[in-house]
């Protein structure tokens, strides 16, 4: 049985833990109310040991942090909701299909790429003991996804006609496509369409769920606490519980973990991950490639001067992007080429590498009218980089002549209002690991809001017809004629990808198993 939760006792170790870090971790030793597991082992081979709650700390979006997944853009809203809730699938490379499939257990796709069958995994139940059928499925997609403010979300409704999909019986889904397309599943399946009972539309503590873990507290800015649920599909979970924390600093993340006062570190800063390197008590656990984070500059091309080619260009050859990586990550990334998705099957990596030339900036800025223009770059610290990238690029366009300065806004600020983010000249950004025909629909086709005034329907054709292309070398050859267009015009400046630096205590098993892009999954997580 799991522990009983005690609410008053974990926002005190939360609020304690903060101050204890602010002088070192040490004192968060004696502040734990829970036995730590840091410095217990599993032996090689072992079996994972059932039992114990694990205790996880991740940047947080504050008091703006939501139940509903749906509308919630932090990344702890989505790790909070993976937990809780069923998943239709997530992508794998190697997987059949490209995906492993969740609440699903497989997706047909008709000859003339008209239309897709999901197929519901029999037996799949909520935690008030119902079954999980089409409904809920076709409520999730066609009634919360299509109405989300996040693009991720809206994928489904820009793919599928939504307002004809229709249930075949309890177990089946049938989901017309605006148009013909091929890589469907991997849309479907991408780990954030997760799904919830038929006629839901609040998110609270106690709401039937499908997930691994049931919801059993929750506070904003705080964290939120789980209990197994002993019904889950396929694989039921080797702990008896969860808790997530909400630390939005880095250090003070560490400090957590090598104290004892929580078992795995989310995405910790690269000057504090090299601090662990020689600790016995945790381990490093990056993410590997393809679930790389490319972070970004995104210039907007319905602000002047970034409507001229010239000015884009000059802006992606004033960075010097192996200056970012030696100093930034300490050589712990790999360069960009200003397109995101490397190591997927659909990246463009035939493309050259772009190159560091000031002088070539500064003649471009010149020939346009726009050298000694002002500009100034907003950014926030929603992954670890972000404000220090943001920092060099800022000295890199001094050099080239631009009045440069940057605005940091607070850690969950810079996506919060995202109309405002997307009128902004120019903005940080990150972009989660997936397939780059994937990626650019979601951010940048059609004119979206994230595409910063990028409107090429040229381009949007040209990913069409790569979208709705059975052959894969046909759809790879289409695929980079399109991402040559970005690179050569685009308004994205993509300087590194860096992986997810998480760290867990000694013994700590599992978490890979259930990752999504870069966010880690608990289901099959085990303590020593």
């Amino acid at each position: 049985m799991p522990r009983q939760f005690d609410r008053r006792a974990f926002l005190r170790r939360g609020a304690a833990g903060a101050a204890a870090l602010a002088v070192g971790p040490g004192l968060l030793a004696a502040c734990s109310t829970d036995e730590p597991h840091s410095d217990r082992k599993a032996a090689p081979g072992a079996s994972p040991r059932s039992g114990g709650t694990l205790r996880a700390a991740f940047v947080g979006g504050g008091a703006s942090e939501s139940l509903d997944f749906f509308n919630g853009p932090s990344a702890l809203d989505l790790v909070r909701a993976r937990a809780w809730h069923g998943t239709l699938g997530n992508l794998d490379p190697s997987g059949t299909d490209g995906v492993r499939y969740g609440v699903l257990k497989g997706i047909d796709i008709s000859d003339d790429l008209s239309a897709y069958t999901l197929h519901v995994r029999p037996g799949v139940r909520f935690t008030d003991g119902s079954e999980l059928t089409s409904a809920d499925i076709l409520h999730s997609l066609s009634t919360l996804a299509a109405k989300s403010a996040l693009p991720v979300y809206r994928l489904a409704a820009a793919n599928f006609d939504l307002a004809h999909a229709k249930a075949d019986g309890d177990l089946k889904v049938v989901l017309p496509t605006l148009r013909p397309i091929a890589d469907g599943r991997m849309i479907l399946c991408q780990g954030n369409f997760l799904v919830v009972k038929n006629g839901t539309k609040t998110f609270r503590k106690g709401m039937p769920s499908c997930g691994p873990f049931r919801l059993t507290e929750f506070t904003a800015g705080q964290g939120s606490a789980f209990e197994r649920f002993d019904d889950h599909y396929g694989h039921v979970p080797h702990l008896d519980g969860l808790e997530l924390r909400s630390i939005a600093d880095s250090t003070a993340r560490a400090g957590a973990l090598t104290s004892g006062e929580i078992d795995f570190a989310h995405d910790l800063s690269p000057v504090t991950a090299r601090t662990l390197d020689d600790n016995g008590k945790v381990e490093l656990a990056p993410t590997k490639s393809p679930y790389l984070v490319g972070l970004s500059f995104q210039m907007n091309m319905g602000a002047k001067p970034f409507d001229d080619p010239r000015v884009r260009k000059a802006f992606k050859l004033a960075v010097d992007r192996q200056a970012m990586v030696k100093t930034v990550f300490y050589g712990n990334a790999k360069v960009g080429n200003d397109l995101p998705s490397v190591g997927f099957p659909d990246y463009a990596e035939g493309l050259p590498q772009r190159a560091h030339d000031p002088e070539q900036a500064r003649a471009l800025l010149k020939d346009a009218g726009a050298d000694g223009m002002k500009v100034t770059l907003t950014t926030g610290p929603e992954t670890p980089g972000m404000v220090e990238m943001a920092t060099l690029f800022v000295e890199d366009l001094k050099k080239v002549g631009v009045r440069a300065s940057l605005r940091e806004l607070p850690a969950g600020q810079l996506y919060a209002d995202f109309s405002a983010y997307a009128a902004l000249p120019l903005a940080g950004s990150y972009q989660m690991p997936i397939p780059a025909l994937s990626t650019y629909q979601m951010n940048t086709a059609g004119g979206s809001p994230s595409a910063f005034g990028w409107k090429e329907s040229a381009t949007d054709g040209l990913v069409a017809k790569a979208r709705a292309e059975s052959d894969s070398r046909e759809a790879k050859a289409l695929s980079t004629k399109a991402q040559r267009r970005r690179w050569e015009d685009g308004n994205q400046v993509l300087p590194v990808f860096k992986p997810n630096l998480n760290a867990q205590a000694a013994g700590v098993r599992g978490i890979r198993d259930d990752l999504f892009e870069q966010f880690p999954g608990f289901s099959q997580a085990s303590l020593a």
